[in-house]
């Protein structure tokens, strides 16, 4: 489907699997730390694939477990889910230019598939949108490469930790190891004072709201970090993209 053969034989496809290919063992863990969560939450095995294969997104999906298993409305499991994702809205919105020549299946496919590391390299890589056929297709196999590796690593140890999972102890760490590996995100992806100021100010309001019953200090802070960081954005003409001076 996404892999046609037109889009593997070309360079850039092969050039976006060695540029993420360094990032695939921390999303390994970070899987596999999730997909072991989601059993020892008392979710099914068949729920905990059907979550995996159809959410594919890791830190929304942690964050909806504990609300899962506390019983929460489903308003709230939702609202948490749309405000831990909504990064993917900013993410689509600059990848419209790139992909609107495409039809709307692969626009869709593209946008489930991509995630936030594919989106950070692939941004990086090519700076402007295409404007001839050959680099429509150069800068798509670049993104599709990016996923595959993306997808593969997720999807594989995500499913390894759902069948391991009651044979996997806690004192192994797997929740260290996959905020370890998200921090390790997180902190690519920090490249300007904007970004940076995002990140300070949702890590702050996070612990100041701590106290909130079900996780709801993770939705504060995100819906805090995000209106803030849009008000200091048209006050001052900061752009969020733009790199910070060397």
């Amino acid at each position: 489907m996404f892999l046609s053969p037109t889009l593997r034989r070309q360079p850039e496809f092969r050039a976006g699997m060695r540029d993420m290919a360094s990032a695939a063992l921390g999303i390994g863990a970070w899987g596999l730390m999730t997909g072991v969560a989601m059993v020892k939450s008392d979710m099914s095995v068949l729920e905990a694939v059907a979550m995996t294969l159809f959410v594919y997104a890791g830190s929304s999906q942690l964050a909806a477990i504990p609300l899962l298993a506390a019983g929460a409305p489903a308003w709230v499991i939702l609202a948490t889910g749309f405000c831990v994702n909504l990064r993917f809205v900013v993410f689509s919105l600059h990848l419209r230019p790139y992909l609107m020549h495409m039809p709307r299946w692969r626009r869709l496919l593209h946008g489930y598939l991509t995630a936030d590391l594919s989106y950070a390299l692939f941004t990086k890589q090519y700076t402007a949108p295409p404007t001839t056929p050959a680099q429509q297709l150069a800068q798509e196999a670049y993104l599709t490469g990016n996923y595959f590796v993306t997808w593969c690593a997720w999807m594989g140890m995500s499913l390894l930790g759902i069948a391991l999972a009651n044979l996997i102890p806690q004192t192994w760490g797997l929740g260290f190891a996959g905020v370890l590996s998200l921090v390790a995100i997180v902190c690519s992806m920090a490249t300007t004072r904007l970004r940076v100021l995002a990140a300070l100010i949702a890590g702050a309001t996070a612990v100041a709201a701590y106290a909130l019953p079900l996780k709801l200090n993770i939705v504060v802070a995100i819906g805090v970090a995000v209106l803030l960081c849009f008000w200091l954005e048209k006050q001052f003409g900061l752009d969020p993209d733009a790199e910070d001076d060397k």
